[in-house]
């Protein structure tokens, strides 16, 4: 049977380990990454070539989005490479439409900028999506001089957009998703007036924001603290690295496994905040090594509980919930109370999914409490959470009948995730 995402059955059973891993594999592209340069590369008028693309479905729905946007685009699945001519969406006519699908950060990416553009644009998505909040970049875009149209219920999507927006100075909350700051300071050299940011509550997810920047300068423009001044992109080749989020689950494989694994191409100077899931694994007793080539996680054995804030790099907190099940004390895991507006209230469903496998896991406002135990034999479900299904799958390395249901849930950005997690 193949494990691809698109030939997997309405449920799969792991296949525990039979002996400690001992790989190196290479995930595939950084979702966060392929999406922000697939931006950048759309608004740089002429022609850029992004090496190194995830295929999946959140960055199948930018691709979608930024067609609409009026780039032109040569895509070469096999080869992971875009080659995009873009064009500037100021001078752009005609009404467009948007389906973000399930991606989160296609829709708040997208969305100023179809704002630039001085026609009507409709930005809309799953149910799911239509289920995920919006309002702060509503309200910012229209302080910054755009019209914005609720066609749902206000603050969520579908909207429709008409700019062009001016630009200028914008208060932002920083406490719910840093996806709008980064979609706004995307679209912000293109604004007539630039954009200055000022945020309004504490940011989270740091290292994302700073992915952004460091992507946008890939491109030529360069952001001053939270500000950018008008002015354009430039076309460039630009190298997508591997997704460190999806790197977390073959890390984690080690660690529970007692067996060492590889991540080829993350190396010491990644964008990617969620590198640093290896120090926590580092700090409850695994072995780490990191050079300019990769990351290396040897498991020693012994696992112990840690007490962690988890605000910059929250997509790997689930992943954490499942490490912490084999640690020898237990695991608290704080800051992370904006991941409940996710696919899905990713604290709820990781709590209630371990309680169903017999763990004892206790949720607050802001994280839970992992206390570890021996999971017992349990279909999981996932709730079409792509991360739900990565994290649970890991506990049936250790122990039999562990099963994940709708595990073709791992389209949304890791479409062969269970077939590396086979080659441990």
């Amino acid at each position: 049977m193949s494990l691809h995402a698109d030939d997997l059955p309405a449920a799969l059973t792991v296949t525990p380990l039979t002996a400690p891993p001992d790989v190196s594999l290479r995930p595939p592209g950084s979702k966060s990454i392929t999406n922000r340069a697939l931006i950048c590369a759309a608004l740089a008028p002429g022609r850029s070539t992004l090496t190194g693309v995830l295929f999946a479905d959140d960055t199948h729905a930018m691709l979608g989005a930024v067609r609409a946007l009026g780039a032109g685009l040569t895509v070469d699945e096999a080869a992971h490479t875009v080659v995009v001519d873009g064009a500037d969406p100021r001078t752009a006519t005609g009404e467009v439409s948007v389906d973000a699908r399930q991606s989160g950060t296609t829709s708040r990416f997208i969305l100023p900028a179809v704002a630039l553009r001085p026609a009507r644009g409709v930005v809309d998505g799953s149910p799911q999506l239509r289920a995920r909040p919006f309002a702060p970049l509503v309200d910012a875009l229209r302080e910054l001089g755009a019209t914005v149209e609720d066609l749902g219920a206000p603050g969520f999507l579908p909207v429709a957009v008409t700019g062009p927006v001016a630009g200028g100075k914008v208060a932002l909350p920083g406490h719910i998703s840093s996806q709008y700051l980064s979609g706004l300071l995307m679209a912000g050299p293109l604004m007539t007036d630039g954009l200055s940011v000022e945020l309004t509550s504490q940011l989270v997810s740091v290292p994302y924001v700073e992915a952004t920047t460091a992507v946008m300068a890939a491109f030529g423009v360069s952001v001053d603290g939270l500000r950018v001044a008008p002015g354009s992109y430039r076309p460039a080749e630009y190298d997508i690295e591997p997704d460190a989020s999806a790197a977390s689950y073959l890390l984690a494989a080690a660690a529970i496994g007692d067996g060492r694994v590889t991540v080829e191409g993350l190396g010491e100077r990644s964008l990617q905040g969620d590198v640093r899931f290896a120090d926590l694994l580092e700090q409850m007793g695994a072995r780490v090594e990191r050079t300019a080539a990769g990351i290396t996680v040897t498991g020693t054995g012994t696992l112990h509980g840690i007490d962690v804030d988890m605000a910059d790099i929250s997509d790997t907190a689930q992943t954490l919930a499942a490490v912490a099940v084999f640690a020898d004390s237990p695991t608290r895991v704080r800051g992370i109370g904006f991941i409940r507006g996710k696919e899905t209230d990713r604290i709820g469903a990781v709590v209630t999914e371990l309680r169903r496998a017999g763990i004892d896991a206790v949720e607050d406002a802001d994280g839970f409490t992992v206390n570890p135990g021996t999971p017992a034999p349990t279909a999981f479900e996932t709730y079409e959470d792509h991360r739900m299904a990565m994290s649970l799958a890991l506990l049936g390395l250790r122990v039999p009948g562990i099963t994940v249901k709708d595990p073709k849930c791992v389209a949304k950005t890791y479409p062969e995730f269970f077939v590396d997690l086979s080659r441990l």
